[in-house]
């Protein structure tokens, strides 16, 4: 038997050790009393360098929150959030630059669709309305969550023309929202969008998408 091996109660109820228990070390007439006061000592001792060696041992949990740039492309729109909101039009100077002017009434809110776009009219006009057969020239810029402008017509100087059948859907629907002359903010879930594609170099996977438009013409 093992030198720190908890011996069964009933030999401890009868006052003594076992025959042969101690037999090797001379200790075989020793009193049960006499040998607690040597193996009590070497027990506490043990238990000392046991606990923090296990301590040292144990593999911390790895750190599972994600960053705040990858939170902020990841929230959705259908996510509720108590404190997070992303980067709108007039949240950022940045996001105005080179710009129309917004009428004086514009409502701060954004008008939802059945499809989940999120949509401000900020410029109306009686212009007309494109259909999603129709051609249409565009200023327009867009930015993630984040704010971090992915593409833009102003930074190159010239509108962009191109059919609303071959665009996102969030855009072939939101562009129907705007008359000719008039300036739309658009708020692009990632299904309307790129969806878990994304666009390599430019938009993650997953991201929803943020463009204020202003429609220069209808074709």
């Amino acid at each position: 038997m093992p030198v720190f091996a908890k011996l069964p109660n009933e030999e401890w109820r009868q006052g003594s050790l076992p025959m042969g228990v101690l037999d090797g070390c001379g200790m075989r007439d020793w009193s049960v009393g006499t040998a607690m006061k040597i193996w009590l000592p070497w027990c506490l001792l043990s238990f000392v360098f046991m606990v923090p060696g296990c301590r040292s041992t144990a593999k911390p949990s790895p750190d599972m929150t994600p960053s705040p740039d990858i939170s902020s492309e990841l929230a959705t729109s259908d996510t509720p959030t108590a404190t997070w909101k992303p980067l709108t039009f007039v949240d950022k100077p940045e996001l105005q630059a080179g710009t129309g002017a917004m009428d004086a009434d514009t409502a701060p809110e954004f008008s939802t669709t059945d499809s989940g776009l999120k949509y401000r009219i900020l410029r109306n006009t009686d212009g007309e309305k494109p259909t999603d057969a129709s051609t249409v020239t565009v200023n327009y810029r867009g930015w993630l969550n984040s704010g971090k402008v992915f593409d833009s017509s102003y930074e190159r100087g010239e509108p962009t023309s191109f059919p609303l059948r071959n665009v996102i859907d969030g855009w072939t629907e939101g562009m129907q929202l705007v008359g000719e002359g008039g300036m739309i903010e658009l708020w692009v879930p990632s299904r309307l969008g790129y969806g878990e594609r994304g666009s390599p170099g430019s938009i993650p996977a997953h991201s929803n998408l943020h463009f204020i438009v202003e429609l220069v013409s209808v074709n």
